[in-house]
């Protein structure tokens, strides 16, 4: 299996919530990515679900994260110790929201980005939804003891492409993605020119920027309160 059908596989079962599979993923001969965010919240579901191996799993996903430190990692390593009776249980309140959504809203451009935050459901509204009208059906997005409102802001993906270039190995490569970064459509450029014969970089920005972006809104999360999950 390759790196990313591994990917693709894994976070199929993160989505639908099958620890088992993801004990299997992890269990193949296939060599983990770095992707301790998304490993981390499938270790969580099989500990929670008692699956078979997910304690040796939820340890060695533990000590990555801690040993790694990037935003999030803490408070995810937290939250799979008292799962696993390993550590306290953090005190924050279980709320099943997808962090890939949540990120959508929490970074990219201010024009486009911002939303909220239904802290009753966990879903998420984007602020183009909001701003289109509301149905008859629609909450009251006014109640603040419901909803918590955030505003789009692209400083962090910015500095994520910063961080990425100083991990290029090729260094008159790396020289052309610091130009692409600099004035306006930076991230549109930025892809571009790794798209362009260099599809195993493509695939490591998406898989560093993912794991960035999740953290963050993980952090953002656990700083309003909640962690992911009903468990």
């Amino acid at each position: 299996m390759d790196r990313r059908e591994w990917l693709r596989q894994l976070r199929g079962a993160v989505y639908r919530g099958d620890g088992a599979e993801v004990v299997g993923l992890l269990r193949t001969d296939t060599e983990p990515l770095p992707v301790w965010q998304l490993i981390g919240d499938g270790a969580a579901i099989a500990l929670a679900q008692q699956a078979d191996g997910a304690r040796p799993l939820a340890a060695d996903c533990v000590a990555a994260l801690r040993r790694r430190d990037w935003i999030g990692d803490a408070e995810l390593a937290d939250q799979i110790d008292g799962l696993a009776g390993s550590g306290p249980m953090p005190l924050l309140r279980p709320l099943a929201v997808d962090l890939d959504v949540l990120s959508e809203i929490l970074e990219g451009d201010p024009l486009t980005a911002g939303g909220a935050l239904d802290l009753h459901t966990g879903e998420v509204w984007p602020r183009s939804v909001i701003d289109e009208g509301a149905d008859d059906e629609a909450p009251d997005f006014d109640d603040v003891d419901r909803f918590r409102w955030v505003d789009g802001d692209s400083r962090d993906g910015y500095r994520d492409m910063i961080e990425f270039i100083d991990t290029v190995p090729d260094e008159g490569f790396a020289d052309r993605l610091r130009v692409t970064i600099r004035g306006r459509g930076a991230f549109r450029r930025f892809a571009d020119t790794l798209g362009r014969g260099r599809e195993d970089e493509l695939s490591r920005w998406f898989e560093f920027a993912g794991e960035r972006k999740r953290g963050r809104a993980r952090a953002w999360l656990a700083d309003v309160g909640y962690r992911v999950g009903g468990h």
